[in-house]
């Protein structure tokens, strides 16, 4: 689980952009309003560039609200940009829903529990204004891949972190998560079973208490949303093995999540493959959300 495998190396960040900047030919009718700010200036969590969105809605619909999938960027908690996945907000506002595309505050300057909440707010945003933009704020479902998929699974399931903000309830309907990392950061950081493993010290700080309140594995319960898992099958060990066990969680709370293992599928390339309209990833996502396909 080193910075290698869950950042952003050069060359998978410059993949990413020119994937951004081919994306206008394949997904024209999409519309993209950029760099919404979640959290006020005024706010004393503000941080200039970082806690903004963009919403992407297809530029043409019917009378009825959309379904809304709010997407979490990965990035190992230090790096990753909204920026870089426009092509997932594009694909889909393309099959008919409304897309919300986050970036959030990263370490060093933050620990996970800020970005966690950082992901709330826009969530709450979200659940706020997404009707002026078409979406139906009773929908709303989390996604994310790689670090953004733990902090997705920890909105699902963690319900504190809505009332925190005057939600009388949590507002996810369902999480979709892609290879996700840091479902179990207690057991992760208990065994250091890598080299550079300490690098995690610095987002996840030094207490096992944060490293359990951090870790959706220990904030499942039967109330939980429904869950998509998707993991790959040539992905890092640490994340096939807390996937299977946050999926043994799910069941024996009496939940049914849907888990597939992608054959041959290493960790950056499960988010690679969301530039592609039709890959399974999106076709299970539009059947949970209620969408239909372009």
């Amino acid at each position: 689980m080193r910075l290698l495998r869950y950042g952003l190396p050069a060359a998978v960040a410059g993949l990413l952009l020119l994937l951004v900047a081919g994306e206008y030919a394949v997904a024209r009718p999409s519309r993209r309003i950029r760099d919404v700010a979640y959290v006020p200036a005024t706010d004393s969590a503000y941080r200039v560039g970082r806690q903004l969105l963009d919403v992407y809605t297809p530029r043409q619909r019917g009378p009825a609200p959309l379904p809304v999938v709010v997407f979490i960027h990965g990035g190992s908690w230090n790096s990753g940009s909204k920026n870089l996945y426009s092509f997932i907000g594009r694909r889909l506002a393309k099959q008919g829903v409304v897309a919300v595309v986050i970036s959030y505050r990263l370490a060093p300057q933050v620990r996970v529990p800020q970005m966690a909440d950082d992901c709330a707010r826009a969530v709450v945003w979200t659940t706020q204004h997404v009707a002026a933009y078409g979406g139906d704020p009773q929908r709303v479902f989390v996604m994310g891949h790689s670090a953004g998929g733990g902090l997705a699974a920890l909105l699902a399931t963690k319900n504190e972190l809505f009332t925190r903000w005057g939600l009388a309830h949590n507002p996810i309907r369902g999480a979709i998560l892609d290879d996700p990392a840091g479902l179990d950061m207690l057991d992760y950081l208990q065994k250091m079973e890598y080299p550079g493993d300490e690098q995690y010290l610095v987002p996840f700080g030094n207490d096992p208490a944060v490293w359990r309140t951090t870790s959706a594995m220990y904030s499942v319960s039967a109330s939980s949303p429904t869950f998509l898992l998707f993991v790959g099958g040539d992905t890092y060990p640490s994340i096939q093995n807390s996937s299977a066990r946050f999926r043994e969680r799910l069941q024996a709370v009496g939940q049914q999540p849907s888990y597939t293992v992608l054959p041959g599928k290493k960790h950056i390339p499960m988010v690679l493959q969301l530039y592609w309209q039709h890959n399974i990833i999106y076709q299970q996502l539009l059947k949970m959300v209620g969408a239909k396909a372009g």
